[in-house]
C-alpha cells in the first residue's frame, strides 16, 4: 500500500489556487493545513476543503508532525526563507518558480535538501507540458540536428507586479526550456529593459542568455503587450519547432526547414548552401493538465526517493542565468557572466 503523504500549502493567492485544488485531488495525499494571511481566503479554503486547517502561521505547517511536504505559493521574495524554514524542520518542498532571488539563497536550499535527503522541486511548470516534452524529445533523439537557438515570446497585458519585474516573473518557464533544449552550458547573459508603469519596476525585458558554443536564447517578457502570447520557437540545423500554448490545438508545427551544404568542392561557400523547404508536420499530442503532472510528480518523487525532474539544482541554475540578467539590466545591457 502507497504512504500516504501529509501535504500543508501557504500563499493560497491567484496561481496557489491552482496548486491547492490538484495536490488536494491526488490519491494518498491528505490536505492536512493551508496557511495564508488573508482571512476571506482562509474562509473560503475552508469552505472547499472542510477537512483541513486552516492558519494565519507558518509555524504551525513547520511544527505539525503530519506534514510531511510543503507547497510555497507566496510571493517572490518569500519564496527561499520559507522554504529554508521548511527544510530545516524536515519537510520536502515544492517551491513555485523562481525558487530564490539569489544564488547565494539557491544554493542554501540546494545544501540543505541535499545535506537532509529531501525532494526540493521547483515549480517550473513547462518541463511537465505535453507539447514541451515533445519536442525536447525530438531535439534529444536528434529529429531537430543540432540545435542552434530558440527564441520565446511570453507576454500580456497584465498582471502587473510590484515586487519583481516582468522578467522575473515571466522569464523562469521559458529559461528552464531553455536548458532542457540547447545541450551545451550557460555562460553570460545581456538584458534590456524599461519602467514605464512604476520607477524601478521593468515592465518589458528582452534578454539574451549565450551559451557554450556559440548557441544562444532570446527571451522577450512583458506585462504591458496588446497580445497575449506564450510561443517558443525553436531552431535546428535538420528542422525547426514553434510551441503555441496558447493555440487552442495545433499546440506543435514542426517544420522540415533548414540550409544544406553540399561536400562538393565550389569556389564560393555560399554557392554549396541550398535551402531546403519541406513538408510541416503538426503531431497529435495528448494534453493532460500540465500542473496535475507536476504536482504527481513530486508526490511520487516523495515516495520514491527519486530526484525531481525540476529538482533545486534546476532551480539554481535559472536563478544563476536571472540574477546574470538582474545585473545585466543595472548596467545598460552588459553582458554579464553567469
Amino acid at each position: 500500500m502507497k504512504k500516504r503523504i501529509g501535504l500543508a500549502q501557504v500563499g493560497i493567492g491567484y496561481w496557489g489556487k491552482n496548486l491547492l485544488r490538484n495536490f488536494a485531488a491526488l490519491d494518498g495525499v491528505d490536505l492536512i493545513m493551508a496557511c495564508d494571511q488573508r482571512e476571506g481566503v482562509l474562509s473560503a479554503v475552508a469552505d472547499q476543503f472542510p477537512y483541513a486547517q486552516t492558519t494565519s502561521i507558518y509555524r504551525d505547517l513547520l511544527d505539525s508532525t503530519d506534514v510531511d511536504a510543503i507547497v510555497i505559493a507566496t510571493e517572490t521574495p518569500q519564496h527561499a526563507p520559507l522554504a529554508k524554514m521548511a527544510l530545516e524542520a524536515g519537510k520536502h518542498v515544492f517551491v513555485e518558480k523562481p525558487m530564490a532571488q539569489t544564488t547565494d539563497d539557491a544554493r542554501e536550499l540546494v545544501r540543505l535538501s541535499e545535506e537532509k535527503n529531501l525532494r526540493l522541486m521547483v515549480g517550473h511548470l513547462l518541463l511537465y507540458h505535453p507539447a514541451f516534452r515533445y519536442v525536447e524529445d525530438l531535439a534529444k533523439s536528434g529529429e531537430l540536428g543540432d540545435v542552434y537557438y530558440l527564441y520565446s515570446q511570453r507576454v500580456n497585458l497584465g498582471i502587473v507586479r510590484d515586487k519583481e519585474n516582468a522578467f522575473e516573473s515571466l522569464a523562469p518557464h521559458d529559461l528552464s526550456v531553455a536548458l532542457q533544449l540547447i545541450d551545451a552550458k550557460p555562460v553570460a547573459v545581456s538584458a534590456s529593459g524599461q519602467a514605464y508603469l512604476r520607477p524601478g519596476v521593468q515592465d518589458v525585458v528582452f534578454a539574451t542568455v549565450y551559451f557554450e558554443g556559440g548557441k544562444m536564447a532570446n527571451l522577450h517578457t512583458s506585462w504591458l503587450d496588446p497580445h497575449k502570447i506564450r510561443k517558443v520557437t525553436v531552431v535546428g540545423s535538420r528542422k525547426m519547432a514553434v510551441i503555441d500554448d496558447v493555440a487552442a490545438s495545433e499546440k506543435v508545427r514542426l517544420y522540415d526547414k533548414g540550409v544544406d551544404v553540399s561536400k562538393a568542392d565550389y569556389a564560393d561557400y555560399v554557392e554549396a548552401m541550398t535551402l531546403r523547404s519541406g513538408d510541416i508536420h503538426i503531431p497529435k499530442i495528448n494534453m493532460t493538465e500540465p500542473l496535475r503532472m507536476e504536482c504527481e510528480h513530486f508526490i511520487d518523487c516523495i515516495r520514491t526517493g527519486d530526484t525531481p525532474r525540476s529538482d533545486g539544482r534546476n532551480g539554481l541554475a535559472v536563478v544563476e542565468m536571472m540574477e546574470a540578467a538582474g545585473v545585466s539590466l543595472a548596467n545598460g545591457g552588459a553582458q554579464v557572466p553567469v
